[in-house]
């Protein structure tokens, strides 16, 4: 029975080779896609790409790493504006109004891509709430704030937003 499994697992390995190979990288090269995409930018947005162009400065201290934003021009200028902007809805509560969520570029829960670095996500404030929605992207508009001076962790914020 040994002999027989041991054989078998052979031969399937003999089958499986040049597919094996071509996935560890010895076989021909083949272009991969990423499908994995921003929410798209609505008509007159402001795009993903924009505010992912902010970088940070991190230091440690006491082995916590903090991080401080270094805004590019483009994104300077957007301070104190109103945008809009698509995501994903981050609820920080049940409500089925949130007044306060996180709004992020890249669909949550995906669990083959690292979460959200601090540039593609928004912390919104919406006074008269949106609609709790954590399946689709929705827009968003509002006056952005460039935040993180603070070292918190948090780039961008959304202030007196509603849902279009």
């Amino acid at each position: 029975m040994m002999k027989t499994s041991i054989l078998t697992a052979l031969a399937l390995l003999t089958v499986a080779a040049p597919a094996t190979a071509q996935l560890l990288g010895g076989g021909p090269k083949q272009d991969v896609k990423d499908v994995w995409k921003p929410a798209a930018t609505p008509k007159g947005g402001t795009p993903w790409k924009l505010l992912e162009s902010t970088t940070e400065k991190q230091r440690v201290s006491a082995g916590v790493i903090y991080s401080k934003p270094v805004f590019p021009a483009a994104v300077k200028a957007l301070n104190g504006k109103e945008i809009k902007v698509a995501g994903w809805m981050m609820p920080l509560d049940k409500a089925a109004k949130q007044k306060r969520f996180v709004l992020l570029a890249y669909p949550p829960g995906c669990p083959f891509h690292f979460h959200a670095m601090p540039n593609q996500f928004i912390e919104v404030l919406a006074p008269a709430g949106v609609p709790l929605n954590e399946r689709d992207p929705l827009v968003i508009s509002g006056t952005l704030q460039l935040t993180g001076q603070d070292e918190s962790g948090i780039f961008y914020r959304l202030v007196n937003a509603k849902k279009l």
